[in-house]
């Protein structure tokens, strides 16, 4: 070897893990051809030029491109240096692809192929985003995404074991969230709005009140009378009338009213009692001083044990059970306070005295008080659902 060949070597002495760049010069079956500066002949084999299967280098470059690579191999024998392109951008890419992660960043990917379970891209590494990661719903067809560009986010990553797993689904909930934000923003407690039942619940039902936006109605909500499930009152695809009752838009949570949306049964029926009347009605709950006995459409009343019949009555549910039609008078309303007093005796005839001589003695009608615990009224909250006592 020439003392001038000699010096041109050392000068372009290259080592494995050397960055090198330069141009595509030819391209093959197997491998590109570069001009890096060297008297070696440098090659990419076709293994090398990407982290994902290719047919054919023309897949990756195209002579005249530059092209950065690092130094896998030097034969000095044969006079050639091995060079590989995806090793050179995988030193950066994990870097960069860590810094996301932690970031929780998003950025845009190709998406080059379609296998079994999901999407396949080149993001300097192998990136592969399984099909429960592509969509927020269920994907019949991933080919749908082959060669289009997503936004993602690295949902994993491990670099000893050559592992990066993308997510397109985190990126689309948070524009959902960031959208309801929005949304809520511009709603404001009091307004009545439209929405339709999605979904049922045993304490209540959500409703979308704008897409992708859902309000939950609780049970007590549901209506002026007693719910004992939501499915009593309202069925799925059903379009509703709501009050706002609460936002929180940090929490993205919001709280609705059917009933607040709509007038109370007391106001439609005040106008049209009266103490003395003497109504038909249906007993909705016994408890053990009473009966509850619904007088008009979500408006119910409290029957004292002592107003069900002129003989004694221990307990209330001796002589009533829900479902039984009867028959009351109206004893007391208390209009401010939204109470109504019942009498099933007082709405029936006396009896016969009885053949021994005398009245049967009855228990003396009790006034109209405002005491709760003799069960002579009851508010209108307490009438339906036992709101006071939840």
């Amino acid at each position: 070897m020439s003392d001038d060949l000699q010096q041109m070597l050392s000068e372009t002495e290259l080592h494995a893990g050397d960055i090198v760049t330069g141009v595509v010069t030819a391209i093959d079956d197997k491998k590109v051809t570069l001009d890096v500066s060297s008297p070696f002949e440098a090659i990419i084999p076709i293994r090398e030029l990407s982290p994902l299967h290719i047919d054919h280098p023309n897949q990756v470059v195209q002579v005249g491109d530059s092209v950065k690579a690092s130094v896998v191999k030097v034969d000095e024998e044969a006079g050639t240096v091995i060079l590989s392109k995806r090793a050179a951008e995988a030193q950066n890419a994990w870097d960069e692809l860590r810094d996301r992660y932690d970031r929780q960043e998003s950025f845009d990917v190709t998406i080059y192929d379609v296998v079994k379970g999901g999407l396949v891209t080149d993001v300097g590494v192998r990136g592969f985003i399984p099909a429960s990661l592509v969509d927020t719903q269920f994907v019949k067809d991933l080919n749908e995404f082959k060669g289009k560009t997503i936004r993602v986010v690295v949902h994993e990553i491990d670099e000893e074991n050559n592992k990066l797993i993308l997510s397109r689904k985190a990126v689309l909930e948070e524009e959902q969230r960031d959208q309801v934000r929005s949304l809520i923003e511009t709603l404001h407690e009091g307004n009545v709005i439209d929405g339709v039942v999605r979904r049922l619940a045993s304490f209540g039902a959500f409703v979308e009140i704008a897409p992708g936006v859902d309000g939950l109605v609780h049970i007590s909500e549901l209506a002026w009378q007693r719910v004992d499930t939501p499915s009593d009152a309202v069925k799925i695809g059903d379009t509703v009338h709501v009050r706002i009752l609460r936002v929180d838009p940090d929490a993205g949570k919001i709280s609705l009213s059917i009933k607040q949306a709509q007038s109370s049964p007391w106001e439609e029926a005040v106008d049209q009692l009266r103490e003395g009347d003497i109504v038909d009605g249906t007993v909705r709950r016994v408890v053990d001083y009473g009966a509850f006995v619904e007088i008009a459409p979500g408006v119910e009343g409290l029957v004292h044990v002592s107003q069900i019949a002129y003989h004694r009555v221990e307990k209330a549910s001796d002589e009533l059970e829900p479902g039984q039609p009867v028959t009351v008078r109206i004893l007391g309303i208390d209009y401010d306070r939204q109470r109504v007093s019942l009498s099933i005796r007082e709405a029936t005839d006396r009896p016969a005295p009885s053949p021994r001589g005398g009245n049967r003695r009855s228990e003396p009608s009790p006034s109209y008080t405002d005491d709760s615990q003799k069960g002579t009224g009851a508010t209108f909250g307490d009438l339906f659902g036992d709101l006071f006592r939840r």
